[in-house]
């Protein structure tokens, strides 16, 4: 890394660090029901609950709390599922784009509904801006409150002693959307407008070209999605270009909150290296802060809650490193580029293009800096969101985003998963520790016993599972072999980083890979659906019964988990958990192209 990447990275640290503390504050007020916004609007939500015939005043114990989220969402699945199968008939679609097929349809739903976000599809090729809205952006917005409202859960059972009760579900999703995110997306939405991100409902413009060209070019299907023949091969057709369509839509405020919700889905095919949905270097930083503002927050939130700032603080800590780590690895590998350039040359050109770096699949107007730290951010976070070609990445350089996917996604990590997954690593890491020094493990003041590491164990070998034998049947099936475009060991990376995407609820590919088939459709939403709800079932298991023990006081031989040793520990048993579970899969594949490129091949 230069002195400029290091600059970048670490003004981006600094002001995620800064902001996260006033928001950690306001989530923290918001939640027990202090903060004067809550009295302000306290009327609309008593309106609220009455409408819907809810007793804000009756707590659920924690198997209430998970019949209610499991139901919610499962309601949110199949609204969606529909909209997206009738998307023809209803209004809001000036395009007249028609439904999806059923099985993309079902992966979609699934997606977003899961907080996954994960695309086959050409945003505005396939859905209506009514689909857009009401379908994507609301499930953008549930999705995200779901997953914090279970981090809460599980932090009160942390907090409570000799309680039944965690919460109330209906209340928490209710004040973190209406309280947390909305306001929040707003101010976002508004900043990516003053930077030229798009906001209305026209149709889409089409522009005469200077020249009428002719070209070769695979024929698509009604997704937008390359037709094959029988070998496997795209079906290409001449096309005759005379005009190009500009394509329109309420794109800021379905990009506020498909980064602050962690969501990830783009409006448009390229994502947020598209210009309408990512004008500038500014609009850049607005968006790779906005992933991680909320993660960040919330683990001092949970200092607040439990009443010791510096359990939050080190778990804050011990993501902050290994996220810098993770970004020098991911900036110093594209910045060096492949060595093979080098020896195409002799003179000084060949420095000056080694010093330029790997910019295949960037965009110039953010560069490799900013394009490494977006890279990290968005898989460190569960977002998927992507401002560069991840398939165009160095073998190293695509090995980082992968691994911080298969991790469980605990640096940062997605709002509300990401601290649930960190906080299930650090009962698994004081469990550890008790078991060196031959005494009960105990984490902010509970004890351990074996019924919550059954539930960590659910919580941290599930998505290795789905991963690993989703992508084992992906690389021994022909339907799942009939979408690799690169042979070889790329090939496989790209299978692999699909289902460790779809399991851990990210959304972002390696690209490269046909997805858009009914195997993958079918077998990736399975996977975003029990890596997303199995693991939440698991969670809100331990906090139920941790609400239900004791506190025990600190004594002699109490393990402090707010230290220095402890954030070691912690990144220790993240390490090896993931170690033991993905290098053998990761050694076929980057670790394979690393030593081809290395090699010259």
């Amino acid at each position: 890394m230069n002195a400029n990447n290091v600059l970048q990275t670490t003004i981006y640290i600094v002001v995620l660090l800064a902001l996260s503390v006033p928001v950690a504050g306001y989530i923290t007020r918001v939640m027990d029901g202090s903060s004067r916004v809550v009295r302000w609007f306290g009327p609309l939500e008593k309106l609220l609950y009455r409408i819907a015939g809810v007793d804000a005043s009756a707590e659920m114990g924690w198997k209430q709390y998970t019949i209610v989220t499991l139901a919610f969402n499962v309601l949110g699945l199949v609204a969606l599922y529909l909209i997206l199968r009738v998307q023809g008939f209803l209004p809001g679609n000036p395009q007249a784009l028609g439904a999806m097929t059923p099985d993309g349809a079902f992966d979609t739903a699934i997606s977003f509904v899961t907080n996954t976000n994960w695309q086959d599809y050409s945003g505005e090729q396939t859905v209506s801006y009514l689909t857009q809205m009401l379908g994507f952006t609301v499930q953008n917005f549930l999705s995200a409150a779901t997953g914090i409202v279970v981090v809460i859960a599980l932090i009160r059972g942390f907090a409570r002693h000799s309680a039944k009760t965690i919460g109330n579900f209906w209340v928490d999703i209710t004040r973190v959307t209406l309280y947390v995110l909305i306001p929040m997306s707003v101010v976002i939405a508004v900043v990516l407008m003053s930077q030229g991100v798009i906001q209305n409902f026209k149709a889409y413009e089409d522009v005469p070209t200077l020249q009428t060209t002719t070209y070769s070019a695979p024929k698509v299907d009604a997704q937008g999605n390359p037709v094959k023949d029988a070998k496997g091969n795209p079906v290409m057709v001449d096309t005759p270009v005379a005009k190009q369509t500009i394509a329109m839509g309420p794109v800021a405020s379905q990009e506020a909150i498909k980064m602050l919700g962690t969501n990830g889905g783009g409006f448009f095919n390229a994502n947020s290296a598209h210009p309408f949905e990512n004008p500038t270097p500014f609009a850049n930083f607005v968006q790779m802060i906005s992933m991680l503002l909320i993660p960040a927050a919330l683990c001092l939130v949970f200092g607040r809650m439990v009443a010791d700032k510096r359990q939050g603080v080190a778990l804050l800590a011990f993501m902050t490193i290994a996220f810098a780590v993770c970004v020098a690895v991911e900036i110093g590998s594209e910045q060096v580029g492949n060595p093979a350039f080098t020896a195409l040359h002799v003179d000084q050109t060949a420095s000056a293009l080694q010093s330029g770096g790997n910019m295949e699949g960037k965009e110039t107007r953010f560069g490799i800096a900013q394009s490494g730290i977006f890279a990290v951010a968005t898989t460190a976070a569960s977002c998927g969101a992507v401002n560069n070609a991840h398939d165009s990445l160095t073998p190293l350089g695509g090995l980082v985003p992968m691994l911080l996917i298969q991790l469980g996604e605990v640096v940062f990590g997605g709002v509300g998963s990401g601290l649930y997954g960190a906080l299930a690593f650090a009962l698994l890491a004081v469990f550890v520790a008790g078991l060196m020094i031959g005494r009960t493990p105990e984490y902010v003041g509970k004890k351990i016993e074996a019924y919550e590491m059954k539930m960590v164990s659910i919580v941290i070998l599930l998505t290795p599972l789905l991963v690993l034998v989703g992508a084992s049947v992906g690389v021994l099936t022909d339907a799942g072999k009939a979408g690799i475009l690169n042979p070889g060991p790329h090939g496989f990376s790209e299978i692999l980083y699909a289902f460790s995407s779809a399991a851990n609820n990210n959304g972002s590919a390696f690209g490269g890979l046909t997805v858009s088939t009914p195997f993958y459709n079918v077998a990736l939403g399975i996977c975003m659906w029990f890596g997303r709800f199995g693991s939440l079932i698991a969670v809100l298991a331990i906090a139920g019964s941790l609400a239900e023990k004791k506190r025990l006081g600190v004594t002699g031989g109490t393990l402090p988990t707010h230290g220095s040793l402890f954030v070691a520990l912690l990144l220790g048993t993240v390490l090896l958990v993931g170690a033991l579970t993905y290098v053998p899969a990761l050694a076929l594949g980057p670790g394979v192209e690393q030593l081809m490129m290395v090699l010259g091949h």
